[in-house]
This record gives structure tokens, C-alpha cells and sequence, in this order.
């Protein structure tokens, strides 16, 4: 099942996206469909949830890590994103005039379902709404400046996301890519994830309380890079679609 979030004449709501037609639903957690079906290019697809925060994991990938050269860790490394930077599918990236490398990073990214707190990796799953494409936007040059992340990663519209949630998905073994202008620059599958989704969504839950509509975006695959004003960026990971915004100065 394909959850959105929307908006069209004003108003906003989440529906379930059946085919080329949009079934309005009482909420992202309430599915009840309340009668309402338009054309689903009548609306505008907003970021699929309204997270109150955005997690992320730094060097997930096997190959990502032998890329960089760098030793894979014994935890999951974690940052944050404010819920400010999130993006919608279509709206454009704001290249920061304060930096002058912006790269891509194409991610997996899980949607909580329900309240979590010290849950255990086989229960994990129990508390996952679904999954979507994610782009962990990130300005390289700040961040070896800065010797930390935070502002690297934190500007408007850095955390775009969506087209949409992805209920029915097995995060284990799914192509994830990133393609800068038509051309493929990312690939792998979440099989090299070093820390498997659950595994992750658990050991985060030791630390921070998860709530409904959260998001976890859960590293990225070899092959980032910069983009420019005027790029077009899609991320695609299979079971999903594609994630497309623009860049802008």
C-alpha cells in the first residue's frame, strides 16, 4: 500500500495511492477511507509525513565504508536533521550561499508507525508504518570544516523525502540509486547495510523515544558527489519510485 500525503484546492490529507487515482483516508495511521477519490494528478504530493525529528546513520554500507576507506563501526553512527529541512518530492534544494560543495546521498528511509521505546530488533518491525526514498542532502564543504555535522546537514531543504510511504516492503534486499541529470552515480542494495534496518530502528530506540511519523534514514551507498544549481537529482530505490527535486542557488 502506497500512503501520500496531499494537497489540492487548499486543503491538505493522506490517501492511498491506487494506480492513477488517490483514495482519501482519515490519517497517515487511520486508513478508513472516507470516500473521497481523485485523479492523482489533480493533486500536489506533499513530504509523505511531518516527522518531529529526522534521524540518520553515517556509514551503513559495506561498500560505502571500503569507498571511504574507513573502518565500519561497531554502532550505528547517529546525527540529526530538524524537521525544518524536510522536502517534498518536486520542490527544489536551496544551494546554500555559504557553501561550495553540496552533495547527493541516496537513502533508504523508515517511517515509524507507533510509539518506541527499548524495543528489540525482532520486534521492530512491529513498529514501522513503511518506508520511503530519502536524500540526505549535505554541504561536504561545511562539514570537514565545521569538524561536525550539524550544519552540514541541518539547512532548509536538505532532508527530502517521499514520493511516498511504502507499507508493504522488505527493507533487507531493495536497489537503492541516485541519478544526477539522467546518469546513474549510485547502486547498491540495503543487503550491505552493515546495521540491518531492524537492528537499527532498535538500537535507536535505546536511546531517543521514536514517535509515530519519525523518520529514520538509514545510510547511503558508495558513490556521492556534488551537485550544482540547475541539477536535477531522483532517487530511486526498487519496491518504492522515485524521489525528484531540482537545485537552486
Amino acid at each position: 500500500m502506497k500512503l501520500a500525503r496531499f494537497s489540492i484546492n487548499g486543503s491538505t490529507g493522506y490517501g492511498i495511492i491506487d494506480g492513477y487515482k488517490i483514495h482519501a483516508v482519515a490519517s497517515l495511521f487511520d486508513h478508513s477511507k472516507t470516500g473521497a477519490v481523485v485523479p492523482l494528478s489533480d493533486v500536489t504530493l506533499l513530504a509523505p509525513c511531518e516527522p518531529t525529528k529526522i534521524i540518520c546513520g553515517g556509514l551503513n554500507y559495506t561498500d560505502h565504508a571500503a569507498e571511504m576507506k574507513m573502518p565500519l563501526p561497531h554502532e550505528p553512527i547517529l546525527f540529526l536533521k530538524p524537521p525544518t529541512a524536510a522536502l517534498a518530492p518536486g520542490e527544489t534544494i536551496k544551494y546554500p550561499h555559504t557553501s561550495h560543495q553540496v552533495d547527493y546521498e541516496a537513502e533508504l528511509a523508515v517511517v515509524i508507525g507507533k510509539t518506541a521505546k527499548d524495543i528489540k530488533p525482532e520486534d521492530a518491525g512491529g513498529y514501522i508504518l513503511g518506508y520511503t526514498c530519502f536524500n540526505d542532502v549535505t554541504a561536504r564543504d561545511l562539514q570537514k570544516k565545521d569538524g561536525q555535522w550539524t550544519r552540514a546537514k541541518s539547512f532548509d531543504t536538505f532532508a527530502p523525502f517521499g514520493p511516498w510511504i511504502e507499507t508493504e516492503l522488505n527493507p533487507d534486499d531493495q536497489l537503492v540509486e541516485a541519478y544526477l541529470n539522467g546518469e546513474k552515480v549510485q547502486s547498491s542494495s540495503t543487503e550491505n547495510m552493515h546495521f540491518p534496518v531492524f537492528e537499527m530502528v532498535a538500537f535507536i530506540s535505546t536511546v531517543m523515544t521514536l514517535n509515530p511519523g519519525d523518520i529514520i534514514a538509514t545510510g547511503t551507498p558508495p558513490g556521492i558527489g556534488p551537485m550544482q544549481p540547475g541539477d536535477t537529482i531522483e532517487i530511486k530505490i526498487s519496491g518504492i519510485g522515485t524521489l525528484t527535486n531540482r537545485i537552486e542557488r
